[in-house]
């Protein structure tokens, strides 16, 4: 016998096809209900460029091997420039980046040209001034989900700044996260 889930995503439909579905809104509503992190994915094209996209969907997926992922909306330029270069950096943006989120998020174009970035010491892709961490990646994996591509990122490089704090997303807008105990344990 075998359990719901597999009997749900048995076959070439996928798991959202065979369930009873819910309202755009109300899965906004949902999901928006998590505050997330707000990052910008860089990386390079065949042509050197740069190029970047805002993104909250980022998380940790393995210590040993380091790995994390992230979701990425297709199609996208950005995301052609990273299974092109096979390498790509996650900048996760401190308080002080709103304006950097807001700018990665449009179609605007030469965005690099706004704001102040230097190559990573591993990859050589953009890494952005205004963050609290960074990490370098190789592409391990590339998987089709819905509208977007999951990412598995092998972290290769990257950094920590302690002394900043990240900008966050909940329920449609930018919010500050800060400790709830200043000692920073528990």
């Amino acid at each position: 016998m075998s359990s719901p889930v597999a009997a749900r995503t048995a076959g070439n439909e996928s798991a959202g096809e065979m369930l009873e579905g819910i309202s755009y809104e109300r899965f906004r509503g949902i999901m928006g209900s998590f505050t997330s992190g707000i990052s910008v994915i860089t990386s390079m094209g065949p042509d050197e460029q740069p190029a970047g996209m805002t993104c909250s969907a980022v998380c940790s997926v393995s210590a040993d091997p380091p790995l994390l992922l992230s979701c990425v909306k297709f199609p996208s330029s950005t995301l052609d420039a990273i299974k092109w270069r096979g390498s790509f950096v996650v900048n996760f943006l401190d308080a002080q980046a709103r304006e950097v989120s807001d700018l990665f998020a449009s179609r605007a174009p030469d965005k690099f040209s706004q704001v102040e970035w230097q190559p990573g010491e591993t990859t050589e892709l953009p890494v952005l001034e205004r963050t609290l961490a960074h990490a370098e990646c190789l592409v391990a994996g590339v998987m089709d989900a819905g509208d977007h591509v999951i990412l598995l990122g092998k972290l290769i490089g990257g950094s920590a700044n302690v002394g900043r704090y990240p900008l966050g997303y909940w329920r449609g807008s930018y919010v500050r996260v800060f400790r709830l105990n200043p000692s920073g344990r528990g």
